[in-house]
């Protein structure tokens, strides 16, 4: 009994949701099972407050390193300080735009050794990013586990950007949601950040997370999930289970 208020307590707080429209989906974990990966998965409608979520112990209470889901808030960061100028500006390192090394697989860390550590300190404190805590370099904290962030977390801040309501110019937050839109079509479109790193047991870890868009509403989702599995192709694997769940829910299709 206790049990079950604390969590109708916390989701009601969180969400401002009823009983009636919490789903835990336990049906999902087969999508998690088939890839031999242990995870979570959370689908918010901002329209009606429906939430929809299987393994809520680790969605709710775990914390991982976000990896390069992170780059999300060092280009926040980037373009409000003027150390990138626009999402066109090329990177010294690579060659990429700034565009393009969202888009890449951990092309920040350029991006965030030109803003220096103080400076990401308090914007990270600013919109009170996860456990705040940059305790090793500013090219790598956000990889090798001095940073961490629930998944439930990154859920607020989804809702957040989505809605212009960060404490950073309209325009950067613009920015960031057009490098994250990869799938624009008549039917749907699927924004979103993919990230892949290692937690301190040596397990791979995975984030995906965004949000679908179906007759101009926006439905937020966050995966996370872990793996021993050496060879898995974590970014594919992310994807693939996203898109499974999202079908199943009834997206995708033109559904909605």
């Amino acid at each position: 009994m206790k049990i079950c208020f604390f969590v109708f307590s916390f989701l009601t707080i969180l969400f401002s949701c009823t009983p009636n429209n919490v789903q835990h989906a336990d049906q999902l974990k087969k999508y998690f099972e088939e890839k031999n990966v242990e995870g979570c998965f959370a689908l918010y409608n901002n329209a009606s407050d429906d939430f929809t979520v299987y393994n809520l112990k680790r969605y709710r209470d775990s914390a991982f390193s976000p990896a390069a889901t992170f780059d999300i808030v060092t280009m926040l960061i980037g373009l409000q300080t003027g150390i990138v100028e626009n999402e066109n500006m090329k990177l010294k390192k690579n060659g990429l735009t700034v565009f393009e090394a969202f888009r890449d697989v951990n092309s920040f860390q350029e991006i965030a050794q030109n803003i220096g550590k103080s400076k990401l300190q308090f914007w990270i404190d600013s919109i009170s990013y996860g456990s705040k805590k940059i305790t090793t370099n500013e090219d790598s904290f956000w990889l090798d586990n001095s940073l961490k962030i629930t998944p439930d977390e990154q859920m607020g801040l989804l809702k957040k950007l989505y809605f212009n309501q960060l404490p950073f110019h309209q325009r950067n937050q613009e920015i960031v949601k057009k490098a994250m839109l990869f799938e624009n079509n008549t039917q749907y479109k699927l924004s979103y950040k993919i990230g892949v790193g290692k937690k301190e047991n040596g397990n791979s870890l995975a984030w995906i997370i965004g949000w679908v868009e179906e007759n101009r509403h926006p439905y937020f989702f966050t995966i996370n999930f872990e793996t021993a599995t050496i060879d898995l192709d974590l970014h594919a694997t992310s994807l693939a289970i996203l898109k499974q769940i999202l079908k199943e829910q009834g997206f995708l299709e033109g559904k909605m």
